[in-house]
């Protein structure tokens, strides 16, 4: 079991920005796909972005392509999710998660599905204003 802890979450004006980080313990977080969720009050978890092991993939939903970027540093064992332009119905609780073993033709299909991944953060609050 690897353990996740989001940061970076707070409130923002709509049109600003945040940087969610998630630091993970394993010490094969390289080997590690990774994703963002986020879940709205009264909404289902709903997938954000994914990255491949090596960072050479990058996987976004339609409502965040263009405004946000997954990016990770597998020496500092954190994945970031780069929010820009954001918008009201960007607010959610924000998740990562990790896949322990992705299979190396991991696309899009795969890694939107919440339920492949194996451990997920607790999640940090993102909060936008009119």
């Amino acid at each position: 079991q690897v353990q996740l802890v989001e940061s970076g979450g707070g409130l923002v004006q709509a049109g600003g920005s945040l940087r969610l980080s998630c630091a993970a313990s394993g010490r094969t977080f390289s080997t590690y796909g990774m994703g963002w969720f986020r879940q709205a009050p009264g909404k289902e978890r709903e997938f954000v972005a994914a990255i491949s092991r090596s960072g050479g993939r990058l996987y976004y939903a339609d409502s965040v392509k263009g405004r946000f970027t997954i990016s990770r540093d597998n020496a500092k064992n954190t994945v970031y999710l780069q929010m820009n332009s954001l918008k009201p119905e960007d607010t959610a609780v924000y998740y990562c998660a990790a896949d322990y073993r992705p299979p190396d033709y991991s696309g899009y299909y795969y890694y939107s599905r919440g339920s492949e991944y194996d451990d997920w953060g607790q999640g940090t609050q993102v909060t936008i204003s009119s």
